[in-house]
């Protein structure tokens, strides 16, 4: 049992690291499923992007995009290091060099599990209104483009595996919270912030927190879920822009 002093002090990072990362992402989700909701247009008729231009010039939207995943990569980082301060090293989370490869080809099988009955559901909840039709990317075909989808995928998998399942699921096993219980916590979390794509990315997102956790939490081996998120949204960012006006059941 933690003293209450410490206790407190975990309660309060979490508010704080979640208010300024992923928590913060949630709520802002929530707004624009709302706003969604609101305007006199069914659901999956309107579109929402996931990797737009965020600059009008190339170089400078390439700076923009790259600054993204510095922001991501920080997020993952900060979750490392709070947790390092309390003694907790990266290779108790599954993150050393010890079994990369295993890792690796755990990873591939993760990703095939929840990568095509995900896309599935997307296309089932879009087809039922319950989805906005999400684009994965909207940039230019600049010569970096593909590049900077890679790089956003790690970026991504990075920051929410590292926080939502090594940091949280750690902090909330010293608090004392039953495994069931911190997995729903986070797996809900993971849905939230990806409300702003509808109902069904959200469910579908839930599910994937579910199976991820569960998965860190028999395993310990974190580097699986980093690796196979990894490959499930380089598949969604650059398979879409390859695809994109190309085949006819992509929304």
């Amino acid at each position: 049992m933690l003293p209450r002093s410490e206790r407190r002090g975990f309660q309060v990072e979490l508010l704080i690291v979640f208010s300024v990362t992923l928590g913060l992402s949630g709520l802002r989700s929530l707004v624009r499923l709302l706003d969604s909701l609101l305007t006199p247009v069914p659901l999956n008729q309107q579109s929402v992007a996931i990797n737009v231009p965020q600059a009008d010039f190339g170089l400078l939207d390439l700076v923009a995009q790259l600054l993204s995943v510095l922001q991501l990569a920080a997020w993952g980082g900060l979750g490392l290091y709070l947790l390092w301060r309390t003694g907790i090293r990266v290779g108790a989370l599954g993150l050393d060099r010890a079994r990369l490869g295993p890792d690796l080809l755990g990873s591939l099988g993760l990703a095939a599990l929840i990568g095509l009955p995900g896309l599935a559901f997307y296309l089932v909840a879009w087809n039922l209104g319950l989805n906005l039709a999400v684009q994965p990317s909207t940039l230019d075909e600049a010569w970096w483009r593909s590049a900077v989808l890679i790089l956003a995928a790690a970026g991504n998998a990075w920051a929410e595996e590292v926080l939502v399942v090594g940091y949280l699921l750690t902090r909330l096993r010293q608090l004392g919270w039953r495994e069931n219980t911190a997995l729903l916590a986070a797996a809900v979390l993971r849905g939230s912030y990806h409300l702003y794509q509808g109902f069904g990315g959200f469910v579908g997102n839930l599910v994937m927190g579910l199976v991820f956790g569960r998965v860190w939490q028999r395993t310990n081996r974190l580097w699986v879920l980093v690796f196979a998120h990894t490959i499930l949204d380089v598949v969604a960012f650059v398979g879409y822009s390859a695809l994109r006006g190309v085949v006819s059941w992509l929304p």
